[in-house]
C-alpha cells in the first residue's frame, strides 16, 4: 500500500440529522497568522455565517513547546482586523468554556483513559528514527512514513512496566481496517483505509500531553462542532479523525478542505516567501477591505481584487465558486498588498 487517499465515484447523499450548525476558527498560536490562515478563516467564516450558523474560536496551543508568547492574542487581533467575528471564544466566554487546549486536559485524559480501557491504544517506544528506518520508501512525504506497527504486541499494562523503568512512550491509536468514505465539500468523494494507507497514529505524545488528532476530535465534539474547514494538508487527519469517532460512536462534522497557498516555487507558503503576515499588513496601515478583496478574488469570490468586506461577501457565497488548485502567492502580490 502507498500513503495516498483513492477517489471514489459512489453516491454519498445519504440522509443526515439535521444538527444546528456550528464551525470553528482554530488558530494555533505558533507563531503569527500568514495569508495562507487568513485565507482558510474568511472561507470558515462565510461558510457558516452564509447558512446563519454559530462560530466558536478556539485556540489550539497543545503543541507547547512552539508556542511563542502574545501570538495568541494577535491572532484574535488579525480576525477582528479581517472583519470576522466568533459567537463564543476565550475573549467573550460561552457554554463550552475553556476555549484554550491547554485548560481542557482533563476532557483529552478521560478520553484517553477511555481508549485505554478497551485496549485501542497502546504504549510506543519508536523514534522517529526508528519509523523511518523502518518503513518502506514510497511511505515518505510529508506525512511522514507509514507506521510499521512495531510496538502493536504489547498492551495497556504494558505501559506501567515502561514507566516503572522510566522508559518514555507515546500512546498509539489501533487503527482499523474500515474502508472510510468522506464526502469533502471541496476536496469531493474520498476513501482512505486508516490501517494500510496510514498506519496507527500517535493520540498522546511522550511528554504526557494530547496529540493533535484526539484533542481536536475531544473539542469538536464537546462543542458541538458540524463543519471543519481547514487546510487540505490535513485531509490525511480527518480520515484518522473519523476513525477517532467511530471509536466514540459519534457523529463526525462535515469536513472542507481548502488548496493551500503556495510560493512561486511551488512550496507551502513560509518565510522564504517573504513576510506574509497578517500583522504585518495591519502594522503597515493597509486598508483590511483591500486585503479581503484579495482574498475573496484568490477564492475566486471576485472577477476583480477590489475593496471588500467579510459581510459583503455573504449574499452570494458558495462553495462552486472556489478552485479546485492551491493559489500561487507572488512577490509582486505582497508588495502591491503592502501599498
Amino acid at each position: 500500500t502507498t500513503n495516498k487517499i483513492s477517489y471514489l465515484s459512489i453516491d454519498m447523499n445519504h440522509e443526515i440529522p439535521e444538527r444546528p450548525l456550528v464551525g470553528r476558527l482554530a488558530p494555533s498560536p505558533t507563531g503569527a497568522q500568514h495569508i495562507g490562515n487568513a485565507r482558510t478563516y474568511l472561507l470558515a467564516w462565510l461558510s457558516i455565517r452564509s447558512r446563519g450558523g454559530k462560530l466558536i474560536l478556539r485556540m489550539e496551543d497543545i503543541d507547547s513547546p512552539r508556542i511563542k508568547p502574545g501570538a495568541a492574542q494577535q491572532a484574535i487581533d488579525d480576525l477582528c482586523w479581517l472583519g470576522l467575528d466568533w459567537d463564543e471564544g476565550p475573549d467573550i466566554g460561552g457554554p463550552h468554556a475553556p476555549y484554550v487546549q491547554t485548560e481542557r486536559r482533563e476532557s483529552y485524559q478521560a478520553a484517553l483513559n477511555l481508549l485505554k480501557s478497551a485496549e485501542q491504544v497502546y504504549p510506543c517506544t519508536c523514534t522517529r528514527s526508528d519509523i523511518s528506518a523502518a518503513a518502506s520508501a514510497p511511505h515518505a512525504g510529508l506525512e511522514g512514513p507509514h507506521y510499521p506497527g512495531t510496538c502493536s504486541h504489547r498492551s495497556v499494562k504494558d505501559g506501567e512496566e515502561l514507566s516503572s523503568r522510566g522508559q518514555p512512550f507515546a500512546w498509539r491509536f489501533r487503527t482499523t481496517s474500515t474502508r472510510h468514505e468522506l464526502h469533502d465539500r471541496i476536496a469531493g468523494k474520498l476513501s482512505c483505509n486508516v490501517h494500510e494507507e496510514l498506519g496507527d497514529f500517535v493520540v498522546y505524545k511522550s511528554d504526557g500531553s494530547p496529540a493533535y488528532q484526539l484533542a481536536v476530535v475531544r473539542d469538536d465534539l464537546a462543542m458541538g462542532v458540524t463543519e471543519v474547514l481547514r487546510g487540505d494538508d490535513l485531509l490525511p487527519s480527518a480520515f484518522r479523525q473519523l476513525d477517532l469517532y467511530r471509536f466514540f460512536r459519534a457523529t463526525p462534522p462535515e469536513f472542507a478542505h481548502v488548496p493551500l497557498v503556495i510560493g512561486e516555487d511551488g512550496r507551502r507558503l513560509a518565510k522564504r516567501h517573504g513576510d506574509t503576515r497578517i500583522s504585518l499588513l495591519r502594522e503597515q496601515g493597509a486598508a483590511a477591505a483591500k486585503f479581503v478583496g484579495f482574498l475573496a478574488w484568490s477564492l475566486g469570490l471576485r472577477p476583480t481584487a477590489n475593496l471588500v468586506t467579510p459581510k459583503e461577501l455573504l449574499a452570494d457565497f458558495h462553495f462552486d465558486q472556489l478552485p479546485s488548485g492551491p493559489f500561487v502567492f507572488t512577490n509582486t502580490m505582497l508588495h502591491e498588498l503592502l501599498r
